[in-house]
């Protein structure tokens, strides 16, 4: 039987008589090692999203696929891709369970070893497409017969982990593996895990999203105008890139051509005829 480190005792014990000072401060004081730990992962996450920009500019996607805490954060992280960088179904979040398990834990889904690449179904997986299974123990049933079965019909495959060595990382040909150590309440894999995790996914994402063209400079020039909060920034964007001072014909341009490189891109036609 593997041991797992993300099962391994707390270090701290007796939790239930410190005070709120005392749990806030070990909580803290574990989640500021994380970022550190991931450091040593960073040439392996560079890996994977290498590969999968090189897929993703033959028309592939990307699948994340987890259960429970994982797989929140991966629906999650592919439901911010539309609105931050204009790009619709490029990255595709699916949890054991469906969407009622987002709310709600469905008994018995991530058991299923045939349920992910079934629910995968639906959005016809293709050579070209990645696979990312998230799994903080790297032994769930549902995620790990997601990754084999992609890989053996050739699709490219990859996994975030916090235990090393294990059975989800065996089957990814890019296996990401945070060793995080023992959570601060024993086994609470949304904690320190789910911290790694998260940021793993922000990489992962936002580097391919950049590498992909969606950033210029430092500016999400394909983001979808939802609010007015992102308007407003759109505006001062295109102040920025065209030189225009007129806070009023800039929000005008942006507008009337739906993104900031659009707008830009239209103004800088204008001005040179």
């Amino acid at each position: 039987m593997i041991t797992k480190v993300t099962e391994q005792a707390s270090i701290y014990d007796h939790l239930e008589k410190m005070s709120t000072e005392e749990i806030l401060t070990g909580i803290n004081k574990g989640d500021m090692q994380v970022p550190k730990d991931i450091t040593p992962s960073i040439p392996a996450i560079r890996d994977l999203v290498d590969a999968t920009v090189e897929r993703m500019k033959k028309g592939g996607r990307v699948f994340y696929l987890g259960a429970g805490t994982s797989g929140r954060l991966g629906v999650v992280d592919a439901s911010e891709i539309p609105p931050t960088y204009g790009v619709s179904d490029a990255f595709i979040g699916l949890i054991a369970g469906g969407d009622t398990a987002i709310r709600t834990a469905v008994e018995n889904a991530e058991d299923d070893p045939d349920g992910g690449w079934r629910d995968m179904q639906p959005y016809k997986p293709a050579a070209n497409d990645t696979v990312i299974g998230i799994a903080a123990s790297g032994t769930t049933p549902y995620v790990i017969g997601a990754v084999k079965t992609a890989r053996s019909k050739g699709l490219l495959t990859g996994c975030i982990t916090c235990n090393p060595g294990s059975p989800l990382a065996a089957e990814a040909e890019f296996p990401i593996e945070v060793v995080v150590g023992p959570e601060f309440v024993t086994g609470s894999t949304r904690m320190k895990a789910g911290t790694a995790q998260k940021l793993v996914l922000n990489m992962i994402s936002t580097s391919v999203m950049i590498r992909l063209g969606h950033v210029k400079g430092n500016r999400m020039v394909d983001m979808e105008l939802n609010n007015q909060k992102l308007v407003d920034r759109g505006t001062r964007m295109i102040m920025e890139a065209t030189g225009i001072e007129d806070y009023d014909k800039a929000r005008g341009l942006l507008l009337k051509y739906g993104q900031v490189r659009s707008a830009v891109e239209a103004w800088k036609k204008d001005v040179q005829g």
